[in-house]
């Protein structure tokens, strides 16, 4: 069996012409606020560089095309994806930034046709932001999700949901909520979730505080947010009551690797830079890219890449067949993540004093992508996770030994 790796001539198209808009409009952007999209404008500086996405033809690639995207599968968004992350305003430009990238392929698997009309239109289109608010302060939900103590209570017509939420990304200026709440059991109980839909302005709903990170990529950032009698119709449940977390399962693993993708783009940049330096840069009676210790540095970022993109096209691939891809996602999110901070520190190291400076993006690019291996779970999660699979498949491979 063959396997083609080759993309699509209408992907490469749109590949080709989201480099030439990041690298032409979108970097001098974000050079010229330093990454810090919120300081930037942020709204504002979100629609006017979606205005231009539009215009190019590479605005939302992952929205249907009924809602106004290009409909492009999860393989063929990496290129694309890959190709605006090379810029950490790239993401927003084409409206494929986290978490509004995610909610938008949650509510085309899982809203009513109700729903698609009232969140996912003005969404795909970019009209509005919105927010996934599941994490929670201790002893509340953070990588561990049963640990869910958000609770929404059943009363005529609808819920009433109280609970404080933290890190929800997106929170300030987004348009509406998804919120993850308990419906059955306690805190520490497997299941017992459900997922509202609640516009930004429903009485209840407050944006506390914006959390200090080290990123600043992030549009409307991290923040906390309570929610206090926040009432919620029934018609606005988002898949059915209690199935919260099997729903979520539509949005995580691909999250994971919409992730891998974006980054990529700038672990990219940041080996770009170093290697450009070492090329030019003279010292020690020649070039430093001409010596051995560099050249390992350089050697090495080509693997990690190389590696990721691998990792990545795998998991993707599965995803696309319909699998949940659980490990594929958690293995290719875990090397990555940890790969991307491999190759930016290498990338400062080999540009010396300018690679701490601001004259050079790598030291603002290694902050953005420092957290990747604690957003969307930490590695030592994944890894346990991945573990336990592992020894879960040989324990059912000696117990059908036994039997036979």
């Amino acid at each position: 069996m063959s396997v083609d790796l080759r993309y699509d001539d209408d992907v490469t198209e749109v590949v080709e012409k989201t480099t030439r808009f990041v690298r032409d409009y979108v970097l001098p952007l974000e050079n010229e606020h330093r990454g810090d999209i919120n300081a930037a404008g942020g709204d504002d500086l979100r629609r006017e560089m979606n205005a231009k996405a539009k215009a190019e033809g590479i605005f939302a690639p992952h929205a249907p095309v009924q809602f106004g995207g290009l409909g492009l599968n999860m393989s063929d968004r990496a290129p694309v994806f890959a190709a605006a992350g090379y810029s950490t305003f790239g993401p927003i430009a084409l409206h494929i930034g986290a978490p509004d990238e995610g909610n938008v392929h949650m509510l085309a698997h899982i809203a009513s046709d109700e729903q698609k009309q009232k969140y996912l239109a003005p969404l795909a289109a970019g009209d509005v932001r919105s927010a996934f608010a599941m994490t929670e302060p201790s002893p509340g939900a953070g990588s561990d999700p049963n640990a869910l103590s958000t609770a929404a209570v059943k009363v005529d017509g609808g819920w009433k949901i109280n609970g404080e939420k933290r890190f929800i990304t997106g929170a300030e200026g987004a348009g509406f909520f998804i919120i993850m709440a308990r419906t059955a059991g306690a805190p520490g109980d497997r299941g017992g979730a459900t997922m509202f839909l609640a516009p930004a302005d429903t009485p209840g709903i407050s944006v506390d505080r914006h959390i200090v990170t080290t990123d600043r990529s992030m549009i409307g950032g991290h923040c906390e947010v309570s929610f206090t009698d926040v009432f919620v119709p029934d018609e606005d449940i988002l898949g059915e009551v209690d199935e919260g977390y099997r729903y979520a399962q539509v949005r995580l693993g691909p999250a994971r690797m919409t992730h891998v993708m974006r980054w990529f783009g700038s672990a990219q940049r940041c080996h770009d830079v170093a290697v450009d330096y070492v090329s030019k840069r003279e010292g020690f009676g020649g070039k430093l890219g001409d010596l051995g210790m560099i050249q390992q540095m350089v050697a090495d970022n080509e693997i990690d890449l190389a590696a990721s993109m691998a990792l990545l096209v795998k998991a993707c691939h599965e995803l696309d067949a319909g699998s949940h891809a659980s490990n594929e996602t958690s293995i290719a999110k875990t090397f990555a993540a940890e790969a991307y901070t491999r190759i930016a520190d290498r990338s400062m190291q080999m540009c010396g004093g300018l690679g701490v400076s601001e004259d050079l993006p790598i030291a603002r690019l290694q902050q953005e992508l420092r957290p990747f291996r604690i957003y969307d779970g930490p590695s030592e999660v994944h890894r346990w996770a991945i573990a336990r699979r592992a020894i879960g498949r040989a324990k059912k491979a000696a117990q059908a030994v036994a039997g036979r």
